[in-house]
C-alpha cells in the first residue's frame, strides 16, 4: 500500500543497504592498505581485536570478491531509488558514467604492482577506487531519472494510428485483389485489399495524381477480364484505359465460353470507332423508355437542370424531346429513330412540326401544352418551353457525331450470353460537355439492357464519373447486385459529385456503395471518410514537471483510426478505404490504410508490348458529310410526306 509509513521504512532499508556497501569498501581499504595506516599511526589495538574476526570472513580473502560484494550492496540499494525525472538526462550519459566508474573501480588493483612508495600506492588506490565507486553510483542513479516517454519521436502520431489489416489474399471468381504494404507499430507488413464482392459497388476517389487509374482502375479491368467478365468502360481520357482493356482481352479471350467482341465509340478518330444508335427502336418497348432516354440526354446537356427537376421549364423540354423520339420510333417501324434525326426534327418550323407530331396518338398528351401555347399565340412561353431544348441540341450538330450516332454496328447488351461484348467509350476533356450528354445516353441504354436476369457477369466502369450524367445510378447499384452487375465509379472528390449531381443524389451514391477506396482527398470528403472508418484504441502519454517532482501518466482512449488530416496528406499510391464482404466470405478487418504495390517494371514491359486499337473502317470527309446531309434530307422527306407547306395540316 502506498502509505507514508511504508515509504519511510523502504527508504531506511535502502539507506542501510547502501551503508553496508560503503562499510564493506572501507573495511577493504583498511585491510588491503593496513601497512600504510599503521605507518600513519591510524591503527588501534582495540579496533584490531574486533576487526581480526571480520577479516577472517571469506569475502575479504580476494580483492575482486570484496569489491563485487560492496558493489552488489550498492546496486541493491539503487533498485528502489526514485529520483526526480529530468528531460536533459540521456541514456548515453548514464552509460558513460557507469562504464567509466566500473573501469576505475576494478582496474585500480593494478596500482599494487607499481614499484613506488607504498604510501603513494595506498593513496592512489583508495582515491581511484572511491572515484570509480562514485561514478558508478552517479551513472546508475541517473538511469532512474530518465524520462522514458517518446513524446518527441512520433510528433505526427503515425505509429499510434496504425492498426491491423487484412494480410490474407481472399480470392473468388469475382474478386479484385490488390497487393499492399502497411505499417503496424513501427514495422512494415504485407497485406491485401480484397474486394470480394464487387457487385455491391465500388467508389474510387482521389484528387488528380492520387493514382486512381494506375493503382486501382487498371487492375479492376485486367483482373475482371481475366475472370471472364464482360465490360462497359467509360474512358474519360481516351484511349488510356481502352488500350489496357483491348490488349488484356486479346491475351485472355480463352477465359470466355463465347469469345467477346470488342467495340469502341470515339468521336475523334472515326477510323477506329464503331457506330451505334443509342435510340435503337428494338430496345425501346414503350414510351417510358423514350422518356428515360430524353431525361438522361437533356440533363446531360444542361447539368444545372439536375437540381431543378420538376420545374416547368425543365420538364417541358424533356417532354418535347420525348415526343420527338417516340414519333420517330413509331414512324415506319423506327427506321429513322436516331438521335441525329431527333435533333434535325426539332429544328422544323412549329406549324409543320406540331402537325407532324399530332399524327401519333401516344404523344398527344406530351405535345398538347406546346400546341395550345402556339395556337393561343403565347410565343414567349412556347420559346421558353422549346427553345432551350433546340439550343442545347444544336450543340451536337456535327457531321462526325451524326456519323457515329446514326449507325448500328452493335447492340448495347454487353452481357448477352450468346453475344458477349467489351465496349469502351471515349471522351475528350476539351469537349466533355458536348460528348458527355451523348455518352450519358449510351450508358443509360446500356444499363437498361444489362440489368436483367440470366445474363453474364459484367462490370460497368466509369472513369471521372461526374463528367457524365446517369439518372438513378443509386437504383442500379442497389438492384443490379443480384444480376451479377458490378459498378465502379471513379470520382475526384465528394464535392465534385455534389456539384454535378446535386446534394441528395451525391449523398445516396456516397452512402450506398459497399466498397470505398480513396486516395488523397480533403475537406468534407476526408471528414466523412474518417468517420466512416471508425475509431481505434490509442495510447496517450503526458508529463508533469514541477520544482519537486516529475510524473509521467499513460492512458488509452478511442480516436479516429484514420484522421481527416491524414487522408488529406496521402501520397500517390497510398489509399484508405473500406471493403464489403458477403455471407460466404466474411472479412473481419475491412478498413485499410496502406500503399498499393505495383510492379512498375512489369507494367512498363506490358505497355511497351501493347498493340494499337484496330482500324474499324476507312472513312473520309465526303462520306461523313454525305451521311450528315442524308439525315437532313430524311427529315425533309418525312415533313413533306405528312404535311402541306401552306397550312401545316395533316394530309
Amino acid at each position: 500500500m502506498q502509505t507514508g509509513e511504508n515509504e519511510q521504512a523502504l527508504r531506511k532499508i535502502i539507506d542501510f543497504t547502501r551503508l553496508l556497501g560503503i562499510l564493506v569498501l572501507i573495511l577493504h581499504f583498511y585491510f588491503s592498505c593496513y601497512g600504510t595506516f599503521s605507518e600513519l599511526h591510524l591503527t588501534y589495538p582495540v579496533v584490531n581485536r574486533v576487526l581480526v574476526n571480520i577479516y577472517k570472513l571469506s569475502i575479504f580473502k580476494s580483492i575482486l570478491v570484496v569489491k563485487s560484494v560492496a558493489l552488489a550492496f550498492l546496486v541493491i540499494s539503487l533498485i528502489g531509488t526514485k529520483g526526480k525525472k529530468a528531460e536533459n538526462i540521456k541514456f548515453s550519459t548514464t552509460l558513460t558514467y557507469s562504464i567509466l566508474g566500473l573501469s576505475l573501480y576494478y582496474l585500480s588493483v593494478i596500482l599494487f604492482k607499481l614499484q613506488v612508495s607504498f604510501l603513494l600506492i595506498a593513496g592512489l588506490y583508495i582515491g581511484i577506487t572511491t572515484i570509480g565507486f562514485l561514478f558508478f553510483l552517479t551513472g546508475v542513479s541517473m538511469i532512474y531519472r530518465i524520462i522514458n516517454v517518446n513524446l518527441s519521436k512520433d510528433i505526427f502520431n503515425d505509429e499510434n494510428e496504425t492498426f491491423p489489416q487484412e494480410e490474407r489474399k481472399l480470392e473468388n471468381e469475382y474478386s479484385i485483389n490488390l497487393p499492399a504494404k502497411y505499417r503496424l507499430k513501427g514495422k512494415e507488413r504485407n497485406g491485401w485489399i480484397n474486394i470480394i464482392n464487387p457487385f455491391r459497388g465500388a467508389l474510387v476517389m482521389g484528387t488528380p495524381g492520387a493514382g486512381k487509374s494506375y493503382f486501382i482502375i487498371r487492375h479492376i479491368i485486367t483482373q475482371h477480364i481475366k475472370k471472364g467478365f464482360t465490360m462497359f468502360l467509360y474512358d474519360f481520357k481516351y484511349d488510356d484505359l481502352t488500350k489496357i482493356a483491348y490488349n488484356t482481352l486479346l491475351n485472355n479471350s480463352k477465359q470466355y465460353a463465347v469469345k467477346p467482341k470488342f467495340f469502341v465509340i470515339n468521336f475523334e478518330d472515326l477510323n477506329r470507332s464503331h457506330r451505334c444508335n443509342p435510340l435503337d427502336p428494338t430496345s425501346m418497348c414503350d414510351i417510358t423508355d423514350a422518356m428515360e432516354s430524353s431525361r438522361t440526354f437533356m440533363l446531360g446537356l444542361n447539368r444545372e437542370w439536375i437540381k431543378k427537376q420538376g420545374d416547368f421549364f425543365v420538364e417541358s423540354p424533356i417532354n418535347f424531346v420525348t415526343a420527338l423520339i417516340w414519333f420517330l420510333k413509331k414512324y415506319e417501324g423506327g427506321i429513322y429513330c436516331t438521335l441525329p434525326h431527333a435533333i434535325e426534327l426539332a429544328q422544323v418550323e412549329y406549324k409543320f412540326l406540331f402537325a407532324l407530331l399530332k399524327t401519333e396518338p401516344e404523344i398527344e398528351v406530351l405535345i398538347n401544352p406546346f400546341i395550345s401555347a402556339w395556337q393561343n399565340e403565347a410565343y414567349d412561353q412556347l420559346e421558353g418551353q422549346i427553345a432551350s431544348a433546340k439550343i442545347s441540341m444544336a450543340r451536337l450538330v456535327s457531321p462526325s457525331l451524326y456519323y457515329v450516332l446514326s449507325g448500328n454496328d452493335f447492340s448495347l447488351d454487353i452481357n448477352n450470353p450468346v453475344d458477349p461484348k467489351v465496349i469502351c467509350m471515349g471522351n475528350n476533356p476539351l469537349k466533355q460537355q458536348v460528348y458527355g450528354a451523348v455518352l450519358s445516353l449510351y450508358i443509360a441504354r446500356t444499363i437498361k439492357l444489362v440489368n436483367q436476369k440470366n445474363k453474364l457477369k459484367c462490370n460497368l466502369i466509369f472513369d471521372e464519373f461526374p463528367t457524365i450524367y446517369f439518372n438513378n445510378i443509386d437504383s442500379l447499384i442497389a438492384t443490379a447486385r443480384s444480376n451479377k452487375v458490378a459498378t465502379t465509379l471513379a470520382v475526384q472528390d465528394y464535392s465534385q459529385l455534389k456539384k454535378d449531381y446535386g446534394r441528395e443524389q451525391a449523398e445516396v451514391i456516397m452512402n450506398i456503395v459497399g466498397n470505398i477506396l480513396s486516395g488523397q482527398v480533403t475537406g468534407d470528403t476526408a471528414k466523412q471518410l474518417s468517420e466512416r472508418f471508425g475509431k481505434i484504441m490509442q495510447e496517450r502519454q503526458s508529463i508533469t514537471i514541477n520544482s519537486q517532482d516529475t510524473s509521467v501518466s499513460k492512458s488509452t482512449q478511442l480516436d479516429f483510426a484514420v484522421p481527416a488530416s491524414k487522408i488529406a496528406a496521402l501520397s500517390s499510391g497510398e489509399f484508405v478505404g473500406l471493403v464489403a464482404d458477403d455471407p460466404g466470405n466474411k472479412i473481419g478487418l475491412k478498413v485499410f490504410h496502406n500503399e498499393i504495390i505495383n510492379n512498375h517494371q512489369a507494367i512498363t514491359r506490358e505497355e511497351s508490348a501493347y498493340k494499337e486499337l484496330p482500324l474499324v473502317r476507312k472513312t473520309d470527309a465526303e462520306m461523313v458529310m454525305a451521311n450528315y446531309l442524308n439525315i437532313k434530307k430524311d427529315i425533309e422527306l418525312i415533313v413533306a410526306r405528312k404535311t402541306t407547306p401552306a397550312e401545316g395540316q395533316i394530309e
